[in-house]
């Protein structure tokens, strides 16, 4: 529906291609070029095919772990801004904190 409509998939936010323009995931990532098409059609080898297969589950795995590295990397910048934030608002409401003077 939104094809037809001509939409930017870029505008779009829930669209991978925007995810990827602002950042939000990997853009570049040799994990992906396993994943381009062949063009050449190779001869099947009962051995090859299982080791194309076991190569195809280590690639997936390797990019699970790149992309979680990715996400805690985005995270931590937030967390450091998060920090500086509340320490700036403990100082301007520190009378809030303190003990009111006795006597």
């Amino acid at each position: 529906r939104t094809f037809k409509k001509k939409r930017n998939p870029r505008k779009m936010r829930w669209t991978k291609a925007f995810r990827k323009a602002a950042g939000k995931e990997l853009t570049v990532d040799n994990s992906f070029e396993f994943e381009k098409r062949r063009n050449e059609p190779v001869k099947y080898q009962r051995e090859l095919w299982n080791k194309t297969v076991d190569a195809m589950k280590r690639v997936e795995e390797i990019k699970q772990k790149r992309q979680a590295r990715f996400i805690m990397n985005r995270l931590k910048k937030s967390k450091e801004l998060q920090k500086a934030e509340d320490i700036k608002e403990v100082k301007q409401n520190i009378h809030l904190l303190r003990a009111p003077h006795a006597g």
